[in-house]
This record gives C-alpha cells, structure tokens and sequence, in this order.
C-alpha cells in the first residue's frame, strides 16, 4: 500500500481511517471534501478539484479520501489500493446524524470558513438527504466501478469493527 483512496457513504468514517492510515504508514494524506468545499459551501470548480487531486497524487506515497466523480479517472488510476467502507445503512445514517448534530450545536469550523448549520442541515443537499440519495447506490455500484480498475487492491470493511481489527492487524506489519 503506498498510493489508497478511502471511499464511503457520507458519515461513514472515511476521513478518520484516511488520517490513521497516513499515521500509521508516515504519508501525507488528502481529504477531497477540503479541495471541494470552497467558503460560503460553493463547489470548486471541476478544472481546480482535478488539479488538487492530480497534485496530490502525483506523489509517490499517499492516502486520499473521498468519492468525487469528478476526478475518480485521476486518484483511481493512480492508486493501488482502494479501502470501501461499506457498512450497514442504520451504522451510517446514526453517524451521520449524530456528527451533523454536533456540528450544528457546537459550531465546528469545518473546511474554508465553512460550518453546518440547523438551516443547513435540513437542506437537500446537507449530509442526512445526501446519505438516502447515496448510500444504497453505491453499495450496488462500487464492486463494478472498481472492476474497471484493475491496479486496485480492494479492501472492502464491512463494519467499524472490521475496520479497526484491519488497521490493527496493519500496525503488526511493518509501514
């Protein structure tokens, strides 16, 4: 593993494996909502996402998470390993719910300047609607998708629990 993309539903975790796996094999690591989420919540433009995602992983050892179609050509093709965090829809939606909750409440800055709001949140573009429009579809999607890429490992982590014991077992390897 030295170039890995984490996917997952929205709430599913995939920026907190991203980081611990970055830790644990001493690389940088890229979180797309960061590149995608311009102040005021407006999308970036598709030509400055895809040059922050071909930057990035012009490098030799990565981790990158998110699910951006907009530049999956580039960080896929790119990658040798893809970790899906695939868990139960009733797992994620409570994640979901729970984290955007406490982000409305305490006010966490998120990504330039931007924060969740109650208003926000009840958008049908905010994280809970996002997670119904998504969550399914990819599940039935993603093993397809990731055929047509054949230098990707997949590891598929059915739950959190799988997902710890995964990088458990990964701090018993050497980086």
């Amino acid at each position: 593993m030295q170039r890995v993309i984490v996917i997952g539903t929205t709430g599913s975790g995939k920026t907190t494996l991203a980081r611990a796996l970055a830790d644990h094999l001493g690389v940088p690591h890229g979180e797309q909502d960061a590149w995608n989420h311009q102040p005021g919540w407006q999308a970036a433009p598709t030509e400055q996402f895809r040059a922050q995602v071909a930057a990035f992983t012009a490098g030799e050892r990565w981790v990158m998470d998110g699910n951006y179609a907009k530049a999956r050509d580039l960080g896929w093709a790119r990658a040798d390993t893809l970790v899906w965090l695939d868990y139960p829809g009733l797992v994620v939606f409570w994640r979901v719910l729970s984290r955007t909750v406490r982000r409305v409440v305490t006010r966490q800055e998120l990504w330039n300047g931007n924060r969740e709001t109650l208003r926000g949140a009840l958008n049908a573009d905010s994280p809970v609607p996002w997670f119904f429009r998504t969550h399914w579809r990819r599940r039935r999607e993603t093993p397809a998708l990731a055929a047509t890429f054949p230098n990707l490992t997949v590891v598929r982590l059915r739950s959190p629990a799988q997902a710890r014991a995964w990088l458990v077992a990964l701090s018993l390897m050497p980086a």
